[in-house]
């Protein structure tokens, strides 16, 4: 382990010390833990975004099923194989 040497406002760390002795630890311990949660995020976010950006199938699917156009009422957009909806034979 390291030794990190850090400038905080006065204020701000008499509530570390505050909130350390609350949660049973020390102000060091607690700053370390709160480091290491934000690189495991970090870690999974990256993890699964690099999983999402080389799986093509999920923005290239060739064969996919068209799906009807809608509008912004909800109802479906009229189109050139729509006539039968129409009454057009």
């Amino acid at each position: 382990m390291k030794n990190v040497t850090i400038t905080v406002e006065d204020s701000v760390l008499d509530w570390a010390r505050i909130e350390a002795a609350r949660r049973g630890t020390s102000v060091s311990r607690m700053l370390g833990d709160f480091m290491a949660e934000m690189q495991r995020r970090e870690d999974t976010y990256e993890r699964a975004y690099l999983a999402w950006r080389t799986d093509e199938r999920t923005w290239k699917a060739k064969d996919a099923p068209k799906t009807a156009a809608r509008s912004v009422g909800g109802k479906r957009a009229a189109g050139p194989k729509d006539t039968q909806s129409k009454g057009v034979a």
